[in-house]
């Protein structure tokens, strides 16, 4: 485990997103131009996805690929209710619908960041859990403001065909799922063309986007804590902390019981868990804006930008690599 944590954290990747976070605590004019924090995003989602549709395109289907296709949209459907559930009580049934709809939703960068991980490691991986990850970005949303529809008291009547377009068509799904058609549709041959690009490029966009990641993580850090202390209908700091990462952590635990069932291999049993145990930080929010605007931003954002997002990428990704090879191999 601390030869698995040492050299997770010595990775370039977390060193730079550690370099972002002091940055913005030492408040550093350091930053990364919006749009080009915007096109290094969609360098990222292009070429994991392209990536992912080549080695798709090696390997026939087969009732593994089904299952864990099927296992990955299930617990995106069923980890959003779990959370609005356990939150309740917590916090209104907007701000519990928001994070429903956010934890059971994917962080992509995460997920990126761990295929990172695994091919530093030398530990393989299936394209197809880049098509897992597109598919649990929609039903989290979906089931996060159905949820919300059922427990509001006004009757006001929810528009499900826009929710319905936000969810599958907003860019981040989009792109990936295109990228991902592309590189199958391409294979090798594609793969040939475009390997400096997707492949040789990418640690280093990486590295960027995660010095960007880190900036903003402070900040939000930052902007939480002023909130708190100047605004009484504020959540305390400590009872997100509490709730992210007890949402984090039993999320990461109920993947790594699908993974166990399903028999994954090594690769891919540590990316459904990354995906599961992920939070959305970048699709939902936007959907929360336009579908829910009376839900608090400074708490289904933060929690999941500011402290799972953090917490995965430092502790989270070499944690369930042990528990990996501890209980599904």
């Amino acid at each position: 485990m601390e030869n698995l944590f040492l050299a997770n954290i010595t990775s370039p990747p977390l060193l730079f997103f550690f370099l972002g976070l002091i940055a913005a605590l030492v408040k550093s004019d350091l930053q990364v131009p919006a749009q080009a924090a915007k096109l290094l995003s969609i360098y990222l989602l292009m070429a994991i996805g392209f990536k992912g549709g080549v080695a798709l395109s090696l390997n026939p289907l087969s009732g593994q690929i089904i299952g864990d296709l099927a296992s990955a949209t299930f617990l995106a459907t069923i980890v959003p209710i779990i959370v609005f559930f356990g939150l309740r009580r917590v916090f209104s049934a907007i701000d519990a619908a928001a994070l429903a709809a956010t934890y059971g939703s994917i962080s992509a960068v995460t997920f990126v960041t761990t295929t990172s991980y695994l091919d530093v490691a030398g530990v393989p991986w299936s394209g197809h859990m880049v098509a897992a990850m597109a598919l649990m970005e929609a039903p989290a949303i979906i089931v996060g403001l159905l949820l919300y529809r059922m427990h509001r008291s006004d009757g006001e009547k929810l528009d499900f065909g826009f929710v319905l377009r936000e969810a599958v068509l907003n860019g981040s799904v989009l792109l990936i799922l295109g990228s991902l058609a592309i590189g199958w549709i391409s294979g090798e041959a594609g793969m040939l063309k475009l390997y400096p690009f997707v492949n040789d490029l990418f640690l280093g966009m990486l590295c960027l986007f995660l010095l960007d990641m880190g900036i903003v993580a402070a900040r939000r850090i930052m902007d939480t804590r002023a909130a708190s202390s100047g605004n009484t209908n504020n959540p305390k700091p400590v009872k997100m902390v509490s709730a992210a990462l007890v949402m984090t952590l039993f999320n990461a635990m109920l993947s790594l019981l699908f993974a166990w069932a399903l028999a994954m291999p090594e690769g891919d049993a540590l990316l459904l868990i990354v995906l599961g145990a992920s939070a959305s930080y970048i699709a939902v929010p936007a959907a929360m804006r336009m579908a829910l605007p009376e839900a608090n931003p400074s708490i289904y954002l933060t929690m999941s930008l500011a402290i799972t997002f953090p917490f995965n990428l430092l502790v989270g990704i070499p944690l369930y690599h042990q528990l990996v090879k501890m209980i599904v191999l």
